[in-house]
């Protein structure tokens, strides 16, 4: 066989590789440097030792030279699969930006920035835009993959951001109806002064012009968060929100005017401990085991002396579980306070905890 001239004979090339070999030839520094780091490694040609049951059924059928390279290949291939599984499911982790809102117009002419929405195609509501509404029009945003908002007039929206886990919208000022069948969690609006979490649900949101807002819960449960005040709102009851303080107690709208007015005025009005005291005093006074929801809030929101009477008011309207104890509520032992919750018949509350743990280990968007 002829070779190119310019190349080494075959013979030439193999003895510049014996020492790979039988290290007959050349030695190599880089190779004998790796042979010192892997040489723990090598084999001690010691014969393993299988267990019998494991003996009888050694793939009887194939050479003996062949099976530790079938044992081999089936590792590697276990390897492959679990790594193709930890990098999908990375994937699966990672946020994934989503299409807009369709906005369509239900009255007058509602605005997409400086763009009036109406003629035959819909608009599109994307991060960052502004969709606004005047005292004569309406307007319906829907995402197929979260819910539909019914926009009333005078209200002003923002698109926060719109991802796999989370979409997220502004209210600044007006009145919004949502009906959302995304996963828990996954739809919040912003306010001026708290945010608003769906847990599956349908409720009205109302902002005015000084920030201050209400939530109205029809289906499921909501939850209102500023920082670490909490409020979980279920159907048929109400919660109300204040700039700077974040939201009030929720109570249900049929409670007698007595309890709500003094509710409003221990959440947001009064300013000396005799007030609080009075309108706390009237607030349990007035309430039915129904409004277990209210007291259990009371709970956190009560000063140190207060807190045993709402204690034993709660107390008296829903026993605690066995294993949650006086001292335990009145430290306000969170995971006591949390199974006491699950008794008022309104939902397990690790649906909410698991949200917040999930958002704790993400960057979530700010508010602009």
């Amino acid at each position: 066989m002829d070779y190119d001239n310019n190349q080494p004979e075959p013979q030439a090339r193999a003895r510049s590789d014996d020492y790979l070999w039988d290290r007959s030839g050349k030695t190599d520094p880089e190779v004998q440097k790796l042979e010192a780091l892997l040489g723990k490694f090598q084999h001690d040609h010691r014969r393993l030792v299988f267990p019998e049951i494991v003996q009888k059924h050694r793939w009887p059928w194939l050479p003996p030279r062949i099976r530790p390279f079938v044992l081999a290949t089936g590792l590697i291939t276990a390897v492959v699969i679990a790594a193709a599984i930890f990098v999908h499911q990375r994937e699966q982790r990672t946020p994934v930006a989503l299409s807009g809102w369709t906005v369509s117009r239900m009255t007058g002419t509602p605005y997409l920035g400086n763009v009036p929405v109406g003629g035959k195609e819909d608009s599109r509501l994307e991060i960052g835009q502004i969709l606004e509404t005047d005292p004569q029009s309406r307007a319906r945003l829907r995402a197929e993959s979260v819910g539909q908002i019914e926009i009333e007039p005078n209200t002003r929206v923002r698109v926060l951001a719109m991802l796999a886990g989370l979409k997220r919208i502004a209210l600044d000022r007006g009145t919004i109806h949502t009906y959302i069948w995304a996963p828990p969690g996954q739809f919040v609006v912003d306010t001026p002064s708290a945010m608003t979490v769906d847990l599956g649900c349908a409720y009205t949101l109302q902002v005015d012009d000084s920030g201050a807002g209400l939530v109205r819960t029809s289906l499921g449960w909501v939850g209102f968060k500023l920082q670490g005040r909490e409020s979980f709102i279920p159907a048929g009851a109400a919660c109300a929100t204040r700039p700077r303080l974040g939201p009030g107690t929720p109570y249900f709208e049929d409670a007698s005017a007595r309890f709500r007015t003094a509710l409003r005025q221990f959440d947001f009005e009064d300013k000396t401990p005799r007030q609080r005291a009075t309108d706390l005093a009237t607030v349990l006074s007035e309430s039915r085991k129904r409004d277990a929801l209210t007291l259990w809030h009371l709970l956190s929101r009560a000063d140190d002396e207060q807190r045993m009477a709402v204690y034993e008011h709660l107390r008296a309207l829903v026993p605690p579980p066995a294993d949650v104890t006086k001292e335990g509520v009145l430290r306000l032992d969170q995971v006591m306070l949390d199974r006491w919750w699950n008794e008022l018949g309104f939902d397990d509350i690790s649906v909410w905890r698991h949200w917040e743990r999930t958002w704790s280990a993400t960057a979530i968007p700010q508010q602009k």
